[in-house]
């Protein structure tokens, strides 16, 4: 993490500067350090209203910068503190929930279980780092952003989840972590262990094999034009060839899991099938948390205009959907995302 130090002012000038010399500086963080926050708590929301609140407590605390480390690690540590403060605060309901399936039988579902787990769109991601691939591009690595990393380490205590984030996401080296976290050598790396085992035990059975790519493959955005084809057909038969059979899908914050695909297809039925249908879909392309995605919204019988209905993040295994996540539509204007023509 101490690598982006070219180019930074000496402790003294960022000790000295005035508010809006130390503005511009600090500004030059803002979108990475929201990434690093969204890990942290694992909602977007949460994330674009700590950021600002970490880069003024950076203002406040400038005279204590002395240098030891770049100005973009010192921001790190304020702002890893600021989330360790949202998270221990009593006021925070980060309980991790017991998941049902349709039956209402016990589930496992990383995401099911953390109810406050939202997506993040690709175009703030793409402001995180620099083209030229620098630290920085950890930020946005698609295998510390997609969704089942997120809610697998919301799974972690708050500074067990801290340390991992520091040390295998942003690169921290351990002596780093443990003077950013006021934690000794030895505790960073039984941590970072604890941490790890844990993880192993959340993450999906093959995620091993994804690699690391930054935006979705070529395959990928081809099953989304067809899912967005068969969508706006309300063609449930189309839709059942691109799902896996032993596809899942989770409403955060709702703790369900709809596990098997035809499960999905009952879930679906009553709302693109019937007399009881809601009326007519039209579903646009997004990429959210480097997977892509749609948002849905619906022109109900007798309305003029559609209505957005929710937002589905897709991951794909073996060119099929292996897992559909769904959230609500609140968070399309933040998105820039209108309604479809």
């Amino acid at each position: 993490m101490g690598g982006s130090g070219a180019g930074e002012p000496s402790a003294e000038v960022i000790r000295a500067g005035d508010e809006s010399a130390f503005a511009e500086l600090a500004e030059r963080y803002r979108h990475e350090l929201r990434v690093h926050l969204y890990r942290m708590l694992g909602s977007f929301t949460e994330a674009e209203d700590l950021v600002q609140e970490t880069l003024l407590r950076a203002w406040r605390k400038r005279a204590d910068f002395a240098g030891r480390s770049t100005f973009r690690a010192w921001l790190y540590g304020i702002a890893t503190h600021a989330a360790l403060d949202v998270l221990a605060a009593p006021a925070r309901r980060r309980e991790v929930t017991s998941a049902l399936d349709a039956s209402g039988s016990p589930a496992r579902s990383a995401v099911a279980e953390v109810t406050w787990l939202e997506p993040y769109p690709d175009e703030l991601l793409d402001l995180a780092a620099p083209a030229d691939g620098g630290p920085e591009a950890a930020a946005i690595a698609r295998e510390t952003i997609e969704l089942a990393f997120l809610a697998a380490i919301q799974h972690l205590p708050p500074r067990q989840r801290a340390v991992l984030i520091l040390r295998d996401v942003v690169g921290a080296p351990a002596p780093e972590t443990a003077e950013t976290l006021r934690m000794s050598v030895a505790s960073v790396k039984s941590a970072l262990q604890r941490a790890r085992a844990t993880l192993r035990e959340q993450l999906p059975p093959r995620r091993a094999e994804w690699g690391a790519a930054t935006t979705p493959s070529d395959s990928e955005r081809a099953l989304l034009r067809r899912y967005v084809a068969a969508s706006r057909r309300a063609d449930l038969s189309a839709l059942s060839e691109l799902l896996r059979e032993d596809a899942r899908q989770t409403m955060p914050p709702a703790h369900l899991v709809f596990e098997g695909r035809a499960a999905i297809l009952d879930l679906w039925r009553p709302v693109l099938a019937g007399e009881n249908a809601w009326g007519d879909w039209r579903s646009v392309p997004l990429t959210l948390n480097r997977m892509p995605a749609v948002a849905n919204h619906v022109r109900r019988p007798g309305e003029h205009s559609f209505s957005p209905v929710n937002i589905d993040v897709l991951r794909v295994e073996d060119g099929l959907i292996a897992e559909i996540t769904t959230f609500g539509p609140e968070l399309l204007p933040r998105f820039g995302q209108g309604l479809p023509g």
